[in-house]
């Protein structure tokens, strides 16, 4: 019996523990294939699901009613490999922070960057990591604003099909990014950064 609680007990504080050093993240950065894409490939990231968040519609869906919302990602990351300030460092070479009207070819409110701040921590973080782009870029107005956190709804159900695009349809996936123009433009930005 002792054998049998103690193991109970140590995986319970094993599932505790990888649960503990799981933090999250929610950023937008224009359509959620990519930068779902640019952030799996980040050492530290575990997952990351695209979703909608901002709005006051409840349950937004891709082809109905997501009016207010942004297309966003929620990135799970392990604390002790990532840090809050690694995420917004490799947020901000991935989108273009001066698009006042969406990203890239995307064009529409729920295609406008915005990083999503749980509490005063990340927001402090993110006000520095913004102030650094603005002190780079003197001549450009960055648009990206930093936003209380709010319900984050996973693209689910029928939709679903957008969870892992990148790694489920390469070809489509491909041929959007560069017909988007995407790592065209994070290239005139960020030069030799761009990460993907």
């Amino acid at each position: 019996m002792k054998k049998i609680l103690g193991l109970v007990l140590s995986t319970s504080m094993l599932l505790y523990s990888s649960l503990a050093s799981a933090d999250k993240a929610v950023l937008a950065g224009g359509c959620f294939w990519c930068m779902e894409s640019d952030f799996e490939k980040l050492p530290g990231v575990t997952k990351v699901v695209s979703g909608f968040t901002g709005g006051k519609v409840k349950n937004p869906t891709y082809q109905g009613d997501h009016t207010g919302h942004y297309e966003a990602v929620e990135i799970t990351y392990n604390p002790e490999k990532l840090s809050y300030q690694d995420i917004l460092d490799h947020y901000w070479i991935n989108i273009d922070p001066f698009d006042a009207r969406g990203q890239f070819c995307d064009k529409g409110s729920s295609y406008l960057s915005a990083i999503f701040v749980a509490n005063e921590e990340e927001r402090i973080l993110a006000e520095k990591s913004k102030a650094l782009v603005i002190k780079e870029f003197p001549d450009q107005t960055v648009v990206t604003p930093i936003l209380n956190s709010s319900t984050f709804y996973p693209i689910k159900g029928k939709e679903s099909y957008h969870q892992d695009f990148y790694k489920n349809n390469p070809i489509r996936y491909n041929a959007y990014r560069w017909n988007c123009g995407r790592d065209k433009r994070l290239n005139e930005i960020w030069g030799d950064r761009a990460s993907h």
